[in-house]
């Protein structure tokens, strides 16, 4: 999948064709109906097809003391669009310029100009431009064609609409196979693996620490998780992972750590991708070192059942994921 950027303009063959446009945070199976037909329009009319995306996500650059809740950092949403098949995706750098631009404006500048659009797809709630006051019939209005793609539910739970904000509260409450059910996958952080403080290695448990991005707030607790090491053909493993304070050192720092069964592995440097498939216990203090050892010996077994008979959804980026493709 090619990158559009400031620095790497659209190539010729990848111009004139049929874009998604929109935040896209998670690309959860809402955003995949929006994506699946864009792709349809596209082999249909015999175009290639991609995405225009904002970073940093509006909310961040509007609030920046309010860090978001981003479901998939820049990094994993464009994993995710790659595998969805997207032929080149946009990335548009979300600024004060662009945020004064009028929706003419930015048709023509990101739309026309940057990639030579023939046909736009969004979702029923998109605006864009300066006040949010463009929406489909401004980009009719400019001459494209334009798909709009409705809500989108789930007609086995009552007709829920997939929604960022829905997966997101469902995270908070540690619900992760409700989150799976509206991603489409096992939601995901990606990072690299840096130094920690060793005090797991002391007990029997070393631990891969990766950084968690501002404003991430799963339920703190133990999870059942699957690793992989992202961007290589390594087989996923099986893992303990700890998303928390560590109430027990009274660190009062955010940690993501994950304990990997049956492996001895140093990754200290390695961009890791860490599945959560379903919360095990919420986070507790413990009043000794070895009352917390013996908590943590537990824990593994019950990530070593969960997992072991585990079975991954049957939606596209879930097969992906289990495959470790993505």
């Amino acid at each position: 999948m090619f990158i559009v950027d400031n620095h790497n303009p659209l190539p010729a063959a990848l111009r004139g064709g049929v874009v998604a446009i929109g935040n896209f945070d998670g690309v959860h199976r809402g955003h995949q109906a929006l994506l699946a037909r864009t792709k349809e329009i596209a082999k249909a009319e015999g175009r290639p097809w991609g995405v225009v995306t904002f970073e940093p996500h509006p909310r961040s650059f509007f609030r920046p003391a309010q860090p978001a809740f981003r479901l998939t950092p820049p990094s994993l949403k464009l994993r995710l669009l790659a595998a969805l098949g997207a032929d080149f995706t946009s990335l548009v750098p979300f600024n004060l310029e662009l945020s004064r631009l009028s929706a003419e404006e930015f048709i023509a500048q990101e739309l026309v100009q940057r990639l030579g659009a023939s046909h736009v797809v969004a979702g029923f709630d998109f605006h864009f431009g300066a006040g949010r006051k463009g929406n489909a019939e401004t980009l009719r209005g400019a001459g494209l064609q334009v798909d709009v793609v409705a809500e989108v539910t789930d007609e086995n739970s009552g007709h829920l609409a997939f929604s960022s904000s829905n997966i997101r509260n469902s995270l908070r409450q540690g619900q992760m196979r409700q989150a799976a059910l509206e991603l489409g996958y096992d939601w995901t952080i990606a990072g690299k693996v840096v130094p920690g403080d060793q005090r797991g290695r002391t007990i029997g448990f070393p631990t891969a620490n990766i950084i968690v991005e501002p404003g991430v707030e799963p339920a703190r607790g133990i999870y059942a998780t699957m690793v992989r090491e992202a961007g290589t053909k390594n087989p996923l493993w099986m893992g303990a992972g700890y998303f928390g304070d560590r109430p027990t050192f009274n660190t009062n720092r955010t940690f993501l750590e994950v304990y990997l069964l049956d492996q001895s592995l140093d990754l200290y440097g390695r961009e890791l991708m860490v599945s959560f498939v379903d919360l095990i216990r919420p986070d507790q203090s413990f009043t000794s070192v070895e009352a917390l050892f013996g908590q943590m010996k537990q824990d593994c077994e019950m990530a070593r059942k969960i997992l072991t008979n585990y079975n991954p959804a049957p939606y596209p980026l879930a097969q992906l994921q289990a495959a470790g493709k993505i």
